[in-house]
């Protein structure tokens, strides 16, 4: 199963790993991404996120489909959050069952690495001496 979300509410872990349970797992990986406090030492007041949904979502597709051709993903679950997310707020999750603990680590690195790059989701941090909007694909 995929389960490919984008909300402007917050995200909750338990959700993601409700969504990827699974007997037959014999591992199962998350990522939390988090809104850091300093960003090349600059103090980060908070991150805004903005993203062309239906696109997006069809990308995560992508990117959850090649994990379950490759490393053999019983189930993903990928939640993006937009809006304005304060300092310790949590942007991203990703969830990968596999029946390997190996290929649930690889998976789950491999989503986040491709997310950053291939998504259209933007990121503008904002300092208490400006803002800047951050490369998404590099």
């Amino acid at each position: 199963m995929i389960d490919i979300q984008i909300k402007e509410t917050p995200l909750d872990e338990k959700d993601c790993l409700s969504a990827v349970a699974d007997e037959g797992a014999g591992g199962t990986t998350v990522f939390i991404g988090t809104v850091r406090s300093m960003t090349k030492g600059k103090t980060v007041i908070r991150l805004e996120f903005e993203s062309y949904i239906p696109m997006a979502k069809k990308e995560m597709q992508k990117i959850a489909e090649y994990i379950t051709e490759k490393w053999g993903a019983l189930h993903v679950s990928i939640h993006h959050r937009i809006g304005s997310l304060e300092v310790g707020e949590i942007p991203v999750i990703i969830a990968v069952a596999t029946p390997h603990r190996k290929a649930a680590f690889e998976a789950c690195e491999y989503a986040i690495d491709t997310l950053k790059e291939t998504v259209p989701i933007w990121k503008k941090e904002v300092f208490e001496d400006g803002e800047v909007w951050v490369a998404a694909h590099p």
